[in-house]
This record gives structure tokens, C-alpha cells and sequence, in this order.
């Protein structure tokens, strides 16, 4: 009895390590410790069940899904092993949350509909929370993977991708309801963003703009900076769609900041790109230009070629609205160039017509031009095609 004793201490020390490394944000070192309390084994399954739990959640923080899978199996055969339903439930939504990642939804559904049951079954009101909250996120997944190459506007929806983001609403409707009745803020913020978010898919703009109204209020009474950037973010997406150009400026120069701010420089290039193209729909092209200069420079700080790209594409329409077709000609031909490079047939076809259009336009060919010779002045405007067209030239790249 004393060696088991000793063992039981072991074990539960090593556990306990794991724990204190993964709330630590350690999740790599964490792995050991719950791994090597596993090797040494206690008697007491229930806290064998709570290595595993823990061990699957700290793989999957670590995107090793294979392995986070395996021991979240593991906990679920566990835990019905010892009767444990509230685990079971909980095991079953873990299984859930990583199936989903995976992409496999169906059976995703199975395990978040199975922690559903088990939870309003026990009277788990926080547990039947997040199920409704985890069966909302894989029918949101799988209506954005749906999406995946369709070119539709937000609202133009085939009935598949519809019925699946409406189902993913519903469940967000209930766990707002029942958060909202455990009175979990924190949760309420959540359900307001992905319910912003869903209605935005579906076309729903008001509706999208309440709830990320709501999801901003929440994420400034928490202090919660990146919560705040991302409602900023979506709330001016959703603005465009009404035709609020100017209101969405305003939150996007919100998104700017909180993203200059929180040093991410990811965010800070898509601010800068989105109020380039809402200065383009206001005509303010010196403005739009700007911010696409912006844009495309932390693009090249962050060597993403496809952010260059679309910054390059999107400075060619500005300075064709100016008027300035030649400095057009030269991020044209830079847009075809990285096109190119990325394998992007479709904006490599674009890229060629435009540039095409451009060099008719200024009357030059191709070996009319350096591979310097672009490199003018941002503000040097050059004497303006006729009015006709100017006018075509325009609505050809427009279009795209």
C-alpha cells in the first residue's frame, strides 16, 4: 500500500506540474509532465480521465490534433467506463471542437449533439452552454467552407450554404439565450461577435451591425483589445454593404489604431487596405492611395506576396482614377509580375488585360519599357486620355 501511495503522489505531482505549465501558456512543456504522469499511472481513473482531458487540450493548442483526438478518446472511453456522464459529456465536446478543425463536421455534430444531451439530461446548465455554443461554431465552419471559391457577395448564398449558416444561428440564439440567464458576460460577448458574424454570411446587415454593436459594448467593459479591433473590423465590413462609407471609415481607423496598438501587424495591413478600397468607393483617391502605399509596404515587411499583390492591383485602379495611367502601368505590371510568381491564373488574366488596356492606352509597347522606367513620382499626373476612353478604361478594371 505505501508503494501504490507513492506512486498515486507521483503521479498527481506530475499532473499538477502539466497544469501549472499549461496555464502558464507552456503547452509543449506541460505535454511532458501530463504525458509522464501517465507512463507512472494511478488507480484513481478519475484523475486519469482529467490527464486525459488535459492532455487532449493542450495538443490541440499545439495543433497536434492527431495526438489531441487520441487522448480526448481515451478520457470519452474513460469516462463511460466509470459512469461518469458529465464527463462523457465533456470528453464528447472536446472530440467535438477538434473533429471540426479537422473539417469533419458530420461527425463533429455527433459529439457536440452527444455533450447536448448529456448535459440537459444532468441539468449542466453551463455545459448544455457550451455545447450550444461548440454546435454553432462546426455549422459555422462548414458554411465557410462552403463558401470556399464561390465569388458571391455576403447574402448571395446557394440553399446549402444558407440552410447551414441559419442552423449555425440558431445555435448561437440559444446559448446567447442561456448565457444571458447564467448572466456570463464574457459568454454573451461571444455569442453577439459569431452571431454578427453568421447574419454578415447570410446578407442579414442590420441585423449583423446590432449584434456586433453589442459584441463592442461587451468588449470594452472587459478591456478586451483584440475583441474591440475585430467588432471595429466587422462593423465597417458590414457598413459597406449598406452603403455607409464614411461611418465604416470611422471604424476602420478604430481597427487601425487598436491594431497599431496591439502590434499586430497582420491586422494593421488589412485596416489599411480596407480603408484604401472605402476611400476608392468614396473617390477620394489620393486618400485610398495613401493607405494602400501603407498597406503595401507592411505587406513587404511580412514578405506576403499575396498582400502585395492585391495592394499593387488596388494602387493600378487608384491612380486610373486620377488619371495617372502610367504609374497605373507600373503597379499593373507589378501585380502581374507577383501573379505570376504565386501561381495565380486568374489575377495573372486580369493583371495582362489591364496592363494591355494601359500600354494601348499610352500608346507604348512593351519594349517601349525599362523595367525601371515605372518608377515616377507618386504625385506626376500625365496628360489624360479622351473622355470616352478614360471612362472604359476605368469600368474594365473596375470590374474585377
Amino acid at each position: 500500500m505505501p508503494c501504490v501511495c507513492r506512486m498515486e503522489a507521483s503521479c498527481l505531482e506530475l499532473a499538477l506540474e502539466g497544469e501549472r505549465l499549461c496555464k502558464a501558456g507552456d503547452f509543449k512543456g506541460g505535454t511532458a509532465f501530463f504525458e509522464a504522469a501517465v507512463q507512472v499511472g494511478t488507480e484513481d481513473l478519475k484523475t486519469l480521465s482529467a490527464i486525459y482531458s488535459q492532455l487532449g487540450n493542450a495538443y490541440f493548442y499545439l495543433k497536434e490534433y492527431g495526438k489531441a483526438l487520441e487522448y480526448h478518446r481515451h478520457d470519452l472511453t474513460l469516462a463511460r467506463t466509470i459512469g461518469d456522464r458529465i464527463g462523457e459529456g465533456k470528453a464528447s465536446g472536446n472530440l467535438g471542437n477538434t473533429l471540426k478543425v479537422l473539417g469533419r463536421y458530420d461527425e463533429a455534430v455527433v459529439c457536440c449533439q452527444r455533450h447536448l444531451d448529456i448535459s440537459q439530461e444532468q441539468g449542466d446548465k453551463v455545459g448544455e452552454a457550451r455545447a450550444l455554443y461548440n454546435m454553432g461554431n462546426v455549422f459555422h465552419a462548414k458554411g465557410k467552407q462552403q463558401l470556399w471559391g464561390i465569388s458571391q457577395d455576403p447574402g448571395e448564398l446557394p440553399p446549402d450554404v444558407r440552410d447551414t449558416l441559419q442552423r449555425a444561428t440558431a445555435f448561437y440564439e440559444m446559448n446567447l439565450s442561456l448565457v444571458k440567464e447564467l448572466g456570463d458576460r464574457a459568454a454573451q460577448g461571444r455569442a453577439f461577435g459569431n452571431l454578427g458574424n453568421t447574419h454578415y454570411l447570410l446578407g442579414n446587415f442590420v441585423e449583423a451591425i446590432k449584434f456586433h454593436r453589442e459584441r463592442l459594448s461587451i468588449a470594452k467593459e472587459f478591456g478586451d483589445k483584440a475583441a474591440e479591433r475585430r467588432a471595429y473590423s466587422n462593423l465597417g465590413n458590414a457598413l459597406i454593404f449598406l452603403g455607409q462609407f464614411n461611418a465604416a471609415t470611422e471604424y476602420y481607423r478604430n481597427t487601425l489604431q487598436l491594431s497599431r496598438q496591439l502590434k499586430d501587424q497582420v491586422m494593421e495591413a488589412q485596416a489599411c487596405y480596407s480603408l484604401g478600397n472605402t476611400y476608392t468607393l468614396l473617390q477620394e483617391y489620393e486618400r485610398a492611395i495613401d493607405y494602400h502605399l501603407k498597406h503595401l509596404l507592411i505587406a513587404q515587411e511580412l514578405n506576403d506576396r499575396v498582400g502585395e499583390g492585391r495592394a499593387c492591383w488596388s494602387l493600378g485602379n487608384a491612380y486610373v482614377s486620377l488619371g495617372n495611367h502610367r504609374q497605373a502601368l507600373h503597379y499593373t505590371r507589378k501585380h502581374l509580375d507577383i501573379s505570376r510568381e504565386i501561381g495565380d491564373r486568374n489575377g495573372e488574366l486580369i493583371a495582362r488585360m489591364n496592363v494591355e488596356e494601359l500600354m494601348e492606352a499610352l500608346g507604348v509597347k512593351e519594349g517601349d519599357l525599362s523595367p525601371s522606367e515605372s518608377e515616377f513620382e507618386c504625385g506626376s499626373l500625365f496628360p489624360p486620355l479622351n473622355k470616352n476612353k478614360k471612362r472604359s478604361l476605368q469600368i474594365f478594371i473596375s470590374q474585377f
